[in-house]
C-alpha cells in the first residue's frame, strides 16, 4: 500500500520498455523510481510496455523504492488501459502528464476508484500531476486541491517551455514563475512538490547549482534521470551534522524556555522565534528519515 508521507528527494526516470532498468534502478536507492508509458514509449510499444510494468510490479521486490508509474492521459486511446492494469499490479502511485485543469485529476480518480472496488483494495493508489503547460500552471492551485489522492505536484519543463514558445536556459528564468506556483500551490494544499529533470548528465556542476536552487526555493524534491543525480541530491538535500546539532540546540532551547514559562528564547547568541523553530523541526526529521539521526 502507498504511503502518503514520506522521504521523497528523488523521483528516478525509467523508460517503461526497457526490461534491464525497471528490473534494477530500486539497487541505486532513489526514494521513487517514475516508469514512464508516456513519452518514453513508441505508439507501437504501448501495449507492450504496459504488459512488462505490470508484471514487473506485481513480481519485483522494490525494497523501500516507491513504484511510480507515468501513464498516457485520459485523451489518448492508452491512458485507461494503463491505469487499470497498474492500479490492478498495485502501484503506488499514478503520475498523470500534461495536467492542465483539476477536471482531469477528477476524471483519473474516479476510473482508479472503479479498478481498486473492483480488485477490493480502495483507497491504496496515490496520484501525481506533472504541470507542463501555461494552462496548468495558471489553474495549479485548482489541481492541487482536486483529489485526496494527490500526493504531490511536479513541473515537467520541456513541454513548459515549447508551450511557452521559448526554450530551456542555462540560468533557468523561464521556469521561475512556473517553480514559484508550484511550490506555494503544493504548500497551500499540503502536498509535495518535485523540480524538472536537469537532462545534461555530464554537466555536474550545473546540475548540484540546479539542485541547491530548487532546495532553497522550497522543493522536496527533484527528477532525475541518472544514478549519479540520484547521489548529489540526495546529498544536498540531507541535513549536514552542523545543521543537526543547531537544530538540537534550537529544540532544546524552547523546551527550557516553555519550561520556565519565559517567552524569550536565545540560541548561540541569536534571538528564536516560532518559524526558525519549526524550521529546526523540520531538519530533525529530514535527519531522522534520512537515517543519519535518532532522538535520544
Amino acid at each position: 500500500m502507498a504511503i502518503r508521507d514520506r522521504l521523497r528527494r528523488t523521483m528516478m526516470f525509467l523508460p517503461g520498455n526497457n526490461p534491464s532498468m525497471i528490473t534494477d534502478a530500486h539497487i541505486y536507492k532513489p526514494d521513487s523510481i517514475m516508469i514512464d508509458l508516456e513519452d518514453a514509449v513508441s505508439v507501437n510499444q504501448k501495449d507492450a510496455a504496459r504488459f512488462l510494468v505490470s508484471e514487473a510490479l506485481k513480481a519485483i521486490d522494490y525494497k523501500t523504492t516507491e513504484r511510480v508509474v507515468r501513464v498516457n492521459g485520459l485523451d489518448t486511446p492508452f491512458g485507461a488501459d494503463d491505469i487499470r492494469a497498474i492500479v490492478k499490479a498495485g502501484v503506488d502511485v499514478i503520475r498523470l502528464p500534461k495536467t492542465d485543469n483539476p477536471d482531469e485529476i477528477v476524471a483519473v480518480d474516479k476510473l482508479i476508484t472503479e479498478v481498486e472496488r473492483e480488485i477490493g483494495r480502495e483507497g491504496e493508489t496515490l496520484l501525481m500531476a506533472a504541470i507542463e503547460s501555461a494552462a496548468g500552471i495558471m489553474n495549479v492551485k485548482d489541481i492541487a486541491l482536486a483529489s485526496k489522492r494527490l500526493m504531490g505536484i511536479a513541473l515537467g519543463a520541456e513541454d513548459y517551455v515549447t508551450n511557452l514558445k521559448t526554450s530551456r536556459s542555462k540560468h533557468g528564468w523561464e521556469l521561475y514563475y512556473a517553480r514559484e506556483a508550484i511550490v506555494l500551490a503544493a504548500r497551500n494544499a499540503g502536498i509535495y512538490c518535485f523540480d524538472t529533470v536537469y537532462s545534461d548528465v555530464n554537466n555536474i556542476e550545473g546540475f548540484r547549482n540546479e539542485v541547491q536552487f530548487i532546495k532553497d526555493l522550497g522543493f522536496d524534491g527533484k527528477s532525475c534521470i541518472h544514478p549519479k543525480q540520484v547521489r548529489i541530491v540526495h546529498e544536498i538535500y540531507t541535513p549536514s551534522q552542523k545543521e543537526i546539532e543547531k537544530s538540537i540546540r534550537i529544540i532544546n532551547g524552547a523546551k527550557e524556555a516553555e519550561a520556565k514559562g519565559s517567552g524569550v528564547i536565545s540560541v548561540d547568541g541569536k534571538m528564536v522565534d516560532s518559524p526558525i523553530i519549526m524550521r529546526a523541526q523540520r531538519v530533525l526529521e529530514l535527519a531522522k528519515a534520512s537515517g543519519i539521526y535518532k532522538e535520544d
